[in-house]
């Protein structure tokens, strides 16, 4: 029988054991580790190198698609183009199939669909969100996930099956990027040139490039000079390594971060390493991961449409309620009551640390200091115990990070350790509407200049000046720790509207200045809810700590009232949207 989890729920009900001063004492940590890794890197998301040319160009090249067929540069026009071919344009295809579109074409970097899961196969990798909630479109598939949390080989082999079953590999453009989208006022269509010559005119553009998807690296001196071999783990190098890592055995290996793809990795590492150094500049909190084989009886009882009725349910748990005990209590002291909740669950996590881990210098260095969430949380049952073999070694920066690399390896502190295999786990740019894309509106605006003075949308989904283009996953959009239940909602809204303007005979939809005057408006009055961004640990969740625009971000109203407000935004599109015949 599938069980009920939630990790973030805090009651900030509970009458707490411990004093105030106590909880006080531990943010005064929070705020001082947090100033510490800001000294040392004060230049925020700049300290990132994300255009990866030159010697660099290597990190970014796509280890599972060398083999690129020649094609002539393609000239023809569809109703619907996606640009990228994960789970957003996957599931948004599906949603335009049911409403009669047939003219789509999914433009993709890679060498198959899967976005996320396509690159990303290094050791390890799985999703930590249930698999059930994380996987859409499990009615329409009639599948069930073959796991409590599923790993990435099934993720990615049902991303396939899904471009399968709606029929989208045969207008696929794989191995190609697109470089620029440009708004045609006279024939009312986007125009959308690649890196392979071609220009596709579109009705359409749905922007679904994904969230963390630019592979980047940290900007350290002597980056170039390091003799040894090195990869990004979105970029895993078998060929060296070995399908199990058995090529391992009698390297020195390196990895430098310790982010969310370094969790799941490092101890598939560990065990077949000869030596391995973690180079660790902030520790993740590391939870239990509860998973199982899931039950074959208990999915025999699983009735049509179980999975949007376990969506809906919770959408309507996303909401808040007002309980008697808090009703009374003022902003101030409700936020207090949830930090201190969110101080009680990281004090666990230090626990188990504690509990986990035999060196306690080693321990010390592995416990997070700071809010859960203001990092991404992770959770794995190998991680901790993978510090208490005798060839790992933790290599704690304290907040400065690697900063110079030898030709040996990198250094800290005066000491080089001399490595064969160099790893990058320095994650992702963080999502950009384009990426790798210029987008030009109305009278030649990019979207870039637009947002430079503050990000302006309605939803996340659209921008004023951009008719008839989406933006999945994008600024100003809900955040969900289960991602694709916010992009099948946004994929939802999305053909909800090409549905409206295909019905009545439309050619285009554009949001108004109002609109999007109150979509920023509302986003404003929904930051700083609870613990501020600013007060974060540096990270891709607040920008490095960079000071940003209050417009700048996510919404932080609660997820049902985001879907609310895209359901109220379709009842209202004839009174929000500039429409065209």
């Amino acid at each position: 029988m599938e069980k009920a989890q939630n990790p973030f729920s805090f009651n900030i009900e509970k009458d707490f054991d411990n004093p105030q001063s106590y909880y006080d004492k531990i943010k005064e940590r929070f705020a001082e580790e947090r100033d510490l890794r800001l000294n040392y890197r004060p230049e925020g998301t700049d300290q990132y190198i994300t255009e990866l040319e030159g010697n660099l160009q290597k990190y970014a090249i796509d280890p599972h698609g060398n083999s690129i067929p020649d094609r002539s540069p393609l000239s023809d026009e569809v109703e619907c183009l996606f640009i990228g071919g994960g789970f957003s344009a996957l599931l948004t295809s599906a949603r335009l199939r049911e409403v009669g579109v047939e003219s789509i074409r999914i433009v993709e970097r890679g060498a198959d669909v899967g976005g996320t899961w396509y690159w990303n196969r290094y050791p390890g990798v799985a999703c930590d969100v249930v698999a059930y909630d994380y996987l859409p479109l499990l009615d329409e598939m009639n599948y069930v996930p073959t796991h409590h949390y599923a790993q990435g080989h099934e993720i990615y082999a049902y991303c396939q099956e899904i471009a399968k079953r709606f029929d989208l590999y045969k207008l696929a453009l794989f191995h190609t990027t697109v470089t620029s989208t440009l708004w045609d006022e006279t024939e009312r269509r986007w125009i959308i040139s690649t890196n392979r010559g071609d220009s596709i005119k579109a009705q359409f553009v749905i922007c679904a490039n994904g969230t963390l998807t630019k592979p980047k690296l940290s900007k350290i001196r002597g980056l170039e000079s390091f003799s040894g071999h090195s990869f990004h783990t979105s970029r895993w190098d078998y060929e060296y390594t070995g399908q199990d890592l058995s090529k391992l055995f009698n390297k020195r290996v390196g990895i430098i971060g310790t982010g969310a793809s370094a969790v799941q990795a490092i101890p598939k590492l560990g065990k077949n390493a000869q030596e391995l150094f973690v180079f660790q500049r902030t520790p993740s909190s590391i939870d239990i991961k509860d998973d199982w084989k899931t039950d074959p009886e208990w999915a025999k009882t699983l009735k049509p449409g179980w999975q949007a009725l376990r969506r809906e349910k919770a959408l309507i748990n996303s909401e808040p309620r007002q309980r008697e005990a808090t009703m009374s209590l003022s902003r101030e002291e409700k936020i207090r009551r949830q930090e201190n909740a969110n101080i009680d669950a990281m004090m666990r996590i230090h626990k188990r640390i504690e509990e986990t881990v035999a060196d306690p210098k080693t321990a010390e260095s592995l416990k997070p200091w700071y809010m859960m969430m203001c990092k991404r949380p992770c959770f794995d049952n190998e991680y901790l115990p993978t510090f208490n073999r005798s060839n790992v070694q933790l290599v704690d920066t304290k907040g400065k990070g690697i900063l110079e690399i030898g030709s040996d390896g990198p250094i800290f502190e005066d000491k080089q350790y001399p490595l064969d295999l160099l790893i990058m786990a320095t994650g992702f740019e963080v999502q950009k509407t384009g990426t790798y894309n210029r987008i030009l509106g109305v009278d030649g605006l990019d979207l870039e200049d637009k947002y430079r003075d503050g990000v302006r949308t309605v939803l996340g989904i659209h921008s004023q000046g951009y008719p008839n283009l989406f933006i999945m996953g994008g600024y100003q959009a809900s955040f969900r720790f289960n991602l694709t239940d916010v992009l099948q909602r946004q994929g939802d809204h999305i053909s909800g509207c090409i549905k409206h303007v295909r019905d009545n005979g439309y050619k285009t939809l554009d949001v108004t200045k109002d609109a999007e005057d109150w979509w920023v408006n509302e986003v404003i009055s929904n930051r700083g809810k609870t613990t501020r961004a600013e007060d974060c640990t540096p990270g891709y969740y607040n920008f490095e700590g960079e000071t940003q625009r209050r417009q700048d971000g996510n919404y932080n109203g609660s997820f049902f009232k985001y879907v609310t407000h895209m359901k109220s935004t379709l009842d209202r599109i004839e009174e929000l949207f500039d429409i065209g015949r």
